[in-house]
C-alpha cells in the first residue's frame, strides 16, 4: 500500500507539474501573440520610433567616426529630411490602406500562397521575398530610362550620409508602395512579415547610407550577409558602371547572386567622387530643383 501510495503520489504531482507547465506556456503564447498584435496594430508609431531613434544615433556617429568629408552642410542636410516629409505626406494621402494594413486584409480573409507554410516559415520566407521583390524593382529604376528619371533625384546627391537614404522623389515613394502592395496580393505576405521589412527597410536605408567607419574586418565579415555603408557607398559613384553595381537593399545575396556586385571603387572610398556628372551645382540640390528633377 505503501509503494502504491507513492506512486499515486508521484503521479499526481507529475500530473500537477505537467498542467503547470502547460498553462505558462499558453500564457507565454498568448503573450508573444498580444505583443505581435500590439506591435502590428501600432505600426505607424513603432516605425517613427525606431525611425528618429537609429537617424539621431546614426547621426551622432558620423559627426565622431566620419568616413569621409561630406559636402553641402546642414542645409543639405536639411533639403533630403524635407523630401522624405513631403514623399510621406503623399503616401498617407494617396494610400489610406499601406502595407501592413493590407496584408491584416489578406490575412483576415484566409491569407494567400505564403499561408499554406508554418508561422515562422511563412514570415522568414515573407521578408526574403520582398527583399528580392526590392531589389529587382531597383535594378528595374536604373535600366528604363522613365524610372531612372525619378530615381536619379537619389543619385544626384553629391554627399553620402544617413541623410542620403531619405532623398527619393516623392513619385518613387508612391510607385515603390504600389510594387509593394502587389507584391503582398500576389505572395499573401504575413502581417508580421510586412512589418518586419517596413521596419527593416526603413533602418536599413538609413544604414547603409551612413557615413560611419566600421572596423575593416567586421564590415569584410558583415557584408557577406547585409548590405554595409562601405559596399552601398559603390552604388553612388559617378562612374556609370559603379552606379549600375550593389542593388541589394538588405541582404548582399542578391547581388552575388545575379552578378551586380562590386567590391570596392576603382578611386577608392575617400577619393571617390559621389552624385552624377550633370547634377553638380547648387542649384541642382534646392528642394525644388529635386522636385523638379525629373522633368529635366
Amino acid at each position: 500500500r505503501r509503494v502504491s501510495g507513492f506512486k499515486d503520489q508521484v503521479d499526481a504531482h507529475g500530473c500537477d507539474a505537467s498542467y503547470r507547465w502547460a498553462r505558462a506556456s499558453s500564457r507565454r503564447g498568448q503573450f508573444r501573440a498580444g505583443e505581435m498584435k500590439w506591435l502590428i496594430e501600432h505600426e505607424a508609431q513603432v516605425r517613427l520610433a525606431t525611425f528618429l531613434l537609429v537617424f539621431a544615433a546614426l547621426s551622432v556617429l558620423q559627426q565622431v567616426w566620419p568616413r569621409r568629408d561630406v559636402p553641402g552642410g546642414w542645409r543639405r542636410f536639411a533639403t533630403n529630411i524635407t523630401l522624405v516629409v513631403v514623399g510621406t505626406a503623399i503616401l498617407r494621402v494617396t494610400f489610406p490602406l499601406l502595407a501592413v494594413g493590407l496584408a491584416i486584409q489578406i490575412d483576415d480573409n484566409g491569407g494567400g500562397l505564403l499561408g499554406a507554410l508554418p508561422p515562422f516559415a511563412a514570415v522568414t520566407v515573407g521578408v526574403i521575398l520582398l527583399d528580392l521583390v526590392i531589389y529587382w524593382q531597383h535594378r528595374l529604376m536604373h535600366r528604363i530610362p522613365l524610372l531612372w528619371r525619378l530615381h536619379r533625384v537619389h543619385h544626384a546627391d553629391t554627399g553620402f550620409d544617413v541623410s542620403t537614404g531619405l532623398r527619393f522623389h516623392p513619385f518613387e515613394s508612391v510607385l515603390s508602395m504600389v510594387i509593394k502592395l502587389v507584391a503582398i496580393v500576389l505572395l499573401g505576405i504575413a502581417p508580421l512579415a510586412v512589418l518586419i521589412f517596413e521596419l527593416a527597410l526603413s533602418i536599413g536605408s538609413l544604414f547603409t547610407h551612413a557615413n560611419i567607419c566600421l572596423p575593416a574586418g567586421f564590415e569584410r565579415r558583415l557584408r557577406w550577409v547585409f548590405v554595409t555603408p562601405e559596399m552601398h557607398r559603390v552604388h553612388h559613384s559617378w562612374h556609370p558602371d559603379e552606379t549600375d553595381s550593389n542593388f541589394s537593399f538588405h541582404l548582399s545575396l542578391w547581388d552575388r547572386l545575379f552578378g551586380t556586385y562590386r567590391d570596392q571603387p576603382r578611386n577608392g572610398h575617400v577619393q571617390m567622387v559621389i552624385g552624377l556628372p550633370e547634377f553638380r551645382d547648387s542649384g541642382d540640390q534646392s528642394l525644388a530643383a529635386l522636385l523638379l528633377n525629373p522633368w529635366k
